[in-house]
């Protein structure tokens, strides 16, 4: 069974998929087409509405045959919410998605981070990628119920309208109040659409911009950023597929993300963070935006980021503006080899916690390791097995390593070497080879780029 982090992603059987999320949760699902909006309120899936063509809902379980989904579908986004609205995700169980395939083999659980003030979250999807489907975990939160879910994918919401003694009132929309974690992708939140009739904003003010980041930087203890020319090229070119397709995405209608167009334009970095949000009409409302909330402040403020770049674009059918900011810390073979020093110490203190000597590093297992998390990005796949058969001890032999016992873990998404060690240990089969009596050894990869954004490898040796 695969373990999924949250930007990972693994191919799907055909045939009837299950899915469940066992707790006190609701399990919602919203079905929609290469626009990223559903067609009609049937293409919502939830307690009131348990079937639509290709899915059905009881319970806590949902079921998915993927080709059977109504004509013209590519994507569907499995969200849940707690089955008392009143109580918010993070006074629950932290959630866990379970994927079972047709023939009642597990084929992926997935635990996202530990929700907070969220009252619904996008857990994962179901994409169609080529002939076949994938499955990709998310782990997008939304502070505002299903209605701002819903309105994100198009669906028609109907409020109640308040009464009072003169008679019935409108009743304010109120747009999603919500900011998406991780991630793949972090830092992203949508306020309502704005109206076509307003001006197009003038182009941003590259030094008013710095002002401000740098400001807040400053306040919360963090160095200064400079911009960057091509991080500033990638974060244009991603806010302009944004309008085009009317929505926020981390990948364009090309399946580029926003990782690859930052990689594919020269930039290598060691640390990323990004807000992608839609709204805003100045620099100054957008950094106020991204001061509002506590993660996006503190993607804002990253201590270890010291460039940035800045992008955005104007949908013509809606006037609504999309924004992509990006932060960095450049890439560099010192910064390399801190990054993977940092994972072994981590690593070596989890052993050390459970009374095992430490890993040596061993330069071979590290080439391997190296080379593995390269390959993910470059063919764009993540998986133990490479795209040509290649399994983790075949890699550490073609490195030269003679070790008799070889164990990998791979992650993707996560921004620094304690955030990817945390998950590992959470995760039962990883934390089994981090505390693994009869290794010895141990090499460290890393790569930016690709879906994920990140890319790590682990590779032990005994």
């Amino acid at each position: 069974m695969n373990e999924l982090v949250p930007g990972g992603n693994v191919p799907l059987p055909s045939g009837t998929l299950t899915i469940r999320v066992p707790g006190p949760f609701d399990v919602s699902a919203l079905i929609t087409d290469d626009t990223g909006r559903v067609r009609g309120d049937t293409d919502f899936v939830f307690y009131n509405q348990p079937t639509a063509p290709g899915a059905r809902l009881t319970g806590e379980t949902l079921t998915v045959d993927p080709p059977a989904l109504r004509p013209g579908a590519i994507r569907l986004t499995v969200a849940i919410s707690p089955a008392d609205p009143d109580t918010p995700l993070g006074h629950l169980p932290g959630p866990t998605l379970l994927v079972t395939g047709p023939d009642g083999r597990a084929i992926a659980r997935f635990t996202p981070p530990r929700p907070q003030r969220e009252t619904v979250l996008l857990l994962a999807e179901l994409y169609r990628k080529g002939p076949g489907w994938k499955l990709r975990a998310l782990g997008q939160g939304y502070a505002d119920g299903l209605a701002g879910v819903a309105r994100d994918f198009g669906v028609d919401v109907i409020e109640d309208a308040p009464t009072s003694a003169s008679g019935p009132t409108s009743a304010p929309r109120q747009g999603r109040g919500a900011v998406t974690y991780a991630a793949p992708p972090r830092g992203r939140d949508q306020p309502p659409p704005a109206r076509a009739t307003q001006a197009t904003p003038p182009a941003p003010d590259s030094n008013s911009f710095l002002g401000l980041v740098n400001s807040t930087r400053t306040a919360a203890g963090s160095p200064p950023v400079t911009l960057n020319a091509q991080l500033s090229a990638a974060a244009q070119a991603h806010a302009t597929a944004m309008a085009a397709q009317g929505r926020l995405a981390s990948e364009g209608k090309d399946g580029v993300s926003v990782y690859q167009r930052v990689t594919t334009g020269g930039y290598a970095y060691l640390t990323i963070g990004e807000h992608l949000v839609s709204g805003p009409r100045t620099p100054a409302e957008f950094v106020d935006h991204c001061r509002s909330d506590r993660q996006a402040r503190q993607t804002l403020c990253e201590p270890t980021c010291n460039e940035a770049g800045l992008g955005h674009a104007t949908d013509p059918r809606s006037g609504t503006v999309f924004w992509t900011a990006l932060w960095a810390q450049p890439f560099s073979p010192a910064g390399l080899r801190r990054t993977a020093a940092e994972v072994i110490t981590l690593t070596n203190a989890e052993r050390a916690g459970a009374g095992l000597p430490p890993l040596s590093p061993d330069p071979l297992l590290t080439n391997a390791a190296q080379a593995h998390s390269t390959d993910m990005v470059a063919r764009a796949f993540y998986a133990h097995t490479s795209p040509d058969g290649g399994e983790p001890w075949h890699r550490a032999a073609a490195a030269g390593s003679t070790r008799r016992s070889i164990g990998e873990n791979i992650a993707c998404g996560q921004r620094s070497a304690a955030e990817v060690v945390l998950g590992w240990m959470n995760s039962p089969g990883h934390r089994a080879n981090i505390l693994k009596p009869g290794f010895t050894h141990i090499g460290i990869g890393f790569a930016g780029g690709g879906a994920a954004g990140t890319y790590w490898t682990q590779l032990f040796g005994g």
